[in-house]
């Protein structure tokens, strides 16, 4: 299979009617999520980048097989990279229970630019009635046996309404062009709820479609009262970072909480902290979180939320398909706050440049990440070059 660099996607509408729930411990979103598999009866849609062999995994196998046992309709599609710890024997499970079981862009030296494009977004749709998104993936870093505290700390939204018809339209986009057929459901329609909340589907797939960055962008430029962002790779554009600065120097309550020591990207972090001086300088406050790992990918501007699995980050923005939940409601502006506070009690708070430790490391890094940036823009010309 070869995924096309990015697909040219129309930007969703806002939409009315809708209704969010945010979860925020990892027993309560998984333990939620196989609960409305299990009470799926038409059809299940399930798009992951993360997927590994273990416990989590198992309890997600079993579902999607017991549903497709009773007739329901089930597509799971997985990064090619991102599931290459899901083993033999659990895809054979799958696919042995009649699961449509398909990778995104398989690892393959042939094409080999092609390879870092990945399909970044998490989904799960039910029956065209509930969905849920977030940052998380199907490995038990996210809710282990015994554990006290989670390693890997996240979140997930739980939507109904109709822009789940985005989603699942989106959704079939990406199937028809990794599995070279049609998904074959019928186009969704979903009546507005009411009471209900306004939201839209953001999506992004690489360069030619930034939709979901351009958003928080102007979201972040227009903020009045505060910009909170939560994000596990902090590697911000140039542009983002002068309107984090511009907001913080007009007096919005401008925070950063990042990933701290707990990462599985250790140098990523540190080109995150040659970020950190002139943030600071501007007025920013910049946590990291200490307990585990912070993955969640969270934007809050006023009474604006972006949630999904976008972390803003620039080799995401050239590479990868992501796909956030756009919500604008008050009260779940409340909720999100309520959580990133929970965040900021476990966090360290830098608000002055001088805190930061800098030295000779941070010039190497910064000369590694221009170095990667300018290799990847080279290779992103060079595919575009060929498709054409």
């Amino acid at each position: 299979m070869r995924p096309a660099l990015s697909s040219r996607l129309q930007r969703a509408p806002e939409r009315d009617g809708n209704r969010f729930r945010l979860i925020t411990h990892a027993p309560d979103f998984f333990a939620r999520m196989l609960e409305t598999i299990e009470a799926s009866q038409h059809y299940v849609l399930a798009e992951f980048y993360l997927a590994a062999s273990g416990r989590v995994a198992d309890r997600f196998i079993e579902a999607f097989v017991r549903a497709a046992t009773r007739g329901v309709r089930v597509f799971v599609l997985l990064d090619g990279f991102g599931a290459r710890g899901l083993g033999e024997p659990e895809r054979t499970r799958l696919r042995a229970g009649g699961v449509a079981l398909v990778l995104f862009n398989a690892i393959s030296w042939r094409g080999f630019p092609r390879q870092f494009v990945r399909d970044h977004r998490k989904l799960l749709l039910v029956d065209g009635v509930v969905g849920f998104t977030g940052g998380v993936g199907l490995i038990d870093a996210f809710d282990p046996i015994g554990a006290a505290v989670a390693p890997w700390h996240d979140c997930m939204v739980e939507i109904a309404g109709p822009v789940l018809e985005d989603w699942q339209s989106l959704f079939a986009k990406t199937w028809r062009r990794s599995a070279r057929t049609a998904l074959g459901l019928p186009r969704l329609h979903c009546a507005p709820l009411l009471p209900g909340e306004r939201g839209r589907l953001a999506a992004s797939a690489g360069l030619e479609t930034k939709d979901l960055g351009s958003a928080v962008l102007r979201r972040v430029r227009r903020a009045r009262v505060r910009v909170w962002i939560a994000t596990a790779y902090f590697w911000p554009s140039q542009r983002l970072r002068r309107a984090l600065r511009q907001a913080a120097r007009r007096g919005v309550d401008v925070r950063l909480v990042l990933t701290g020591a707990h990462t599985d990207a250790p140098a990523l972090r540190s080109v995150s902290r040659l970020f950190y001086s002139r943030l600071l300088a501007s007025g920013v406050v910049i946590y990291e979180f200490q307990p585990g790992f912070l993955h969640t990918k969270v934007v809050l501007a006023d009474d604006w939320v972006s949630i999904g699995s976008c972390n803003l980050d620039r080799w995401g923005t050239l590479w990868n398909l992501e796909a956030n939940q756009e919500v604008s409601s008050q009260r779940f502006a409340r909720c999100v706050e309520q959580n990133l506070e929970q965040a900021l009690t476990f966090s360290i708070a830098f608000r002055h440049p001088s805190e930061v430790v800098s030295g000779w490391s941070a010039h190497f890094w910064r000369l590694i990440g221009r170095a990667a940036l300018a290799w990847s823009a080279r290779l992103v010309a060079r595919v575009r070059e060929r498709r054409r």
